[in-house]
């Protein structure tokens, strides 16, 4: 049986001033600028994605800019649907802290490549492993609904490094450990009877 392919592409850089804070799932706006200096990243995608494929956002705007960022240099424009479960890590309380001042409210120190570790909760907020079993929870299902077919979503670095946690089952603190960078391209197989990584934050167009 043909597996269903997923295509997750992480969004856009957000404006230079929010890179400074915890932004988890406020919703931000992206960098116009770094947009039109990026612009030869967006025609790569929009030449590598596939087509007849259903695309999935977030309700946060700066995957649905940047899914019309790539319909606008050549991707034939196909419906947006918004799809929660790949939503960001909820950081709760401490969103909207400046970077320096999250290691005081710690239990224990940070993860080296993300604000906490994945068993971490923050107040209001979820933990990285509960983002795992989110994230997961949406993949088995968007592949029962569209069984051999392609799905493009734009989502976010925790929710793709969430991602790659179920297909492999390993540890969030272990999932951390991978770099998902903006407009990078991470493609997941889900087959019958397991899933495969295909390719993990994949670069083009610079």
């Amino acid at each position: 049986m043909t597996p269903t392919g997923f295509w997750l592409i992480r969004h856009a850089v957000v404006e230079e001033n929010v890179r400074a804070i915890l932004y988890g799932v406020l919703d931000v706006p992206v960098c116009e600028t770094s947009m039109r200096e990026q612009a030869p990243m967006y025609r790569a995608l929009a030449k590598r994605l596939p087509r007849q494929a259903q695309w999935k956002v977030t309700p946060l705007s700066r995957t649905r800019r940047t899914a019309q960022a790539i319909f606008a240099v050549g991707y034939p424009e196909a419906e947006l649907v918004e799809e929660p479960g790949m939503m960001e890590q909820s950081l709760g309380e401490w969103q909207g802290l400046p970077h320096a001042d999250l290691p005081a409210k710690l239990a224990e120190p940070a993860h080296p490549f993300w604000p906490l570790r994945g068993h971490e909760m923050p107040p209001g907020g979820e933990s990285m492993v509960q983002v795992i079993a989110r994230v997961g929870t949406s993949l088995e299902r968007l592949a029962l609904q569209h069984p051999g077919g392609d799905v493009v979503i734009v989502s976010h670095g925790g929710a793709i490094r969430a991602a790659l946690a179920h297909a492999l089952r390993i540890e969030p603190d272990s999932a951390l450990h991978l770099s998902v960078q903006n407009l990078s391209l991470t493609r997941l197989e889900r087959h019958d009877s397991a899933w495969r990584i295909v390719c993990v934050n994949e670069l083009s167009g610079y």
